[in-house]
């Protein structure tokens, strides 16, 4: 899959069932090469530069499914949704990796 194809998706909230927008970044890990996150432009804003709202910076273990056209994502606190994040790994929740 290419970045091109992954920012041609809506990205969904199922909490809400909220169209967050279209990824407009990735933060990636250098050392490792892996995506760390997804980010989504906030409402208004044009190549992330002008407009108010701010940014949602989604963790990559909040994606629950890559599909065709949609990108499904839990923004929940992690402790409401029972997902499993190694102690190891330092994440603490909603935004945290």
């Amino acid at each position: 899959m290419r970045i091109s194809d992954l920012q041609s998706k809506d990205v969904v909230n199922i909490g809400d069932g909220k169209r967050l927008g279209s990824i407009g970044d990735l933060e990636i890990d250098t050392d490792s090469g892996l995506i760390r996150a997804l980010v989504v432009p906030g409402q208004g804003r044009f190549f992330g530069m002008v407009g108010g709202g701010h940014d949602y910076v989604i963790p990559w273990h909040q994606i629950v499914k890559i599909g065709s056209d949609v990108i499904l994502v839990d923004l929940r606190p992690v402790q409401d949704t029972g997902y499993y994040i190694p102690p190891q790994s330092g994440k603490k929740g909603t935004g945290g990796y």
